[in-house]
């Protein structure tokens, strides 16, 4: 497959545009070819980057009038000869591979534009880590679920093999679930057990890995839906130092933890995510971001490596463009209604506790040997 082709047809995975069929074939090509895989990871950060660099506009202009300048100054000239003074040149050969790969999404102009603001930040990917759960620490969940579902068999196909977990939890009331996309990573299907130690298939409908949330639906005889959600989902913008509060699954019960919106923003400027001052580990990700009020606000995902207690959380707004953009192609979603009322507003912590408790839940992802 010709490099133009292939990166055509990543953007059109990554952006959940491609038919059932082609996405099948695309999954099982990327799952036979390491390279293949390996280029949809990468691009799907630089896409994440794109995302980013297009909300520092303002330094963008900047950048390209001191461009304009040293062009008019004859510092730098269009023709590729460089002055003792310039560096455009310089810069665009260094990162002439990272401009190969954008060449689909902008001119040369904006992507020198992009290296230099690149070459400019201090900070790194590396500086960021998911909060899945290992393979490893799944399986000793896995011992302890055994205990306490008393012998009874568990619901996964022999064949299955553990690729990770997190939490998630219910956006409707017929066991819709949202998650993280890379709680997901690699596999094909999933289970998820609630508070009380109850097990349930889950069919995995949806992912985005772009915004890394994925959507999931309870497909079990077993599971009984409730008949509404006690919380809703904020659209509306939060103030720094507000109250927040999560619930999931970094241990084999589930775990209350609570912070302070400390950014509206998350790493390295990107809108799509706030910055929470909160300790999370490990399994959190996925997990249901609360305000005060009870109004989901966002979903867990990320902490800062270097800094304690610097978690990041995708904003709910994301939550319902996801959905939107899904029911286009996919009616079992068009059932999904997500409300915005919270019923748990002015009451205890405690009290919203155990209202959502049934809410959220431990997801363990699966495929096929």
């Amino acid at each position: 497959m010709e490099d133009s082709i292939l990166i055509q047809a990543i953007e059109r995975y990554l952006e959940g545009t491609m038919l059932p069929a082609e996405k099948a074939y695309f999954e099982e090509l990327r799952k036979n070819t390491p390279e293949i895989d390996q280029m949809v990871v990468e691009h799907n950060m630089f896409l994440h980057q794109m995302d980013s660099y297009s909300d520092q506009r303002n330094v963008k202009h900047v950048l390209h009038d001191i461009h304009t300048k040293l062009l008019e100054r004859g510092d730098i000239n269009e023709g590729g000869e460089l002055s003792t003074k310039g560096r455009v040149i310089q810069l665009y050969n260094k990162y002439k591979k990272v401009t190969a790969i954008a060449a689909t999404v902008g001119g040369v102009i904006a992507l020198v534009i992009s290296g230099l603001t690149l070459y400019l930040s201090p900070a790194s990917n590396n500086q960021i880590q998911e909060l899945k759960r290992e393979v490893e620490s799944v399986k000793r969940n896995q011992q302890y679920q055994g205990a306490k579902l008393k012998e009874v068999d568990s619901k996964l196909p022999k064949n299955a093999i553990l690729t990770g977990g997190g939490s998630g939890f219910l956006i409707d009331a017929k066991g819709y679930i949202i998650t993280n996309a890379h709680v997901l990573k690699g596999s094909s299907f999933a289970n998820v057990i609630n508070n009380n130690h109850d097990e349930f298939k889950a069919k995995i409908i949806y992912r985005d890995e772009v915004r890394d949330l994925a959507i999931l639906k309870i497909d079990d005889e077993d599971y009984t839906a409730l008949k509404t959600l006690p919380y809703g989902f904020r659209k509306s913008d939060l103030d720094l130092g507000e109250e927040v509060f999560t619930l999931g699954y970094p241990r084999n019960d589930i775990t209350y933890n609570k912070g302070d919106l400390s950014a509206k923003t998350g790493f390295n400027g990107d809108s799509t995510r706030w910055q929470l001052e909160m300790n999370a580990n490990p399994g959190n990700s996925g997990g249901p971001v609360l305000d005060k009020n009870g109004e989901v606000i966002g979903v867990l995902s990320t902490r800062e490596k270097e800094a304690e207690g610097v978690a990041f959380a995708i904003k709910s707004k994301n939550i319902f463009k996801l959905i939107d953009e899904v029911k286009d192609t996919d009616t079992s979603v068009q059932k999904i209604r997500i409300v915005s009322h919270s019923s748990m507003k002015g009451a205890e912590r405690s009290s919203q506790i155990k209202q959502m408790e049934n809410c959220v839940f431990l997801v363990q992802a699966f495929n096929k040997k």
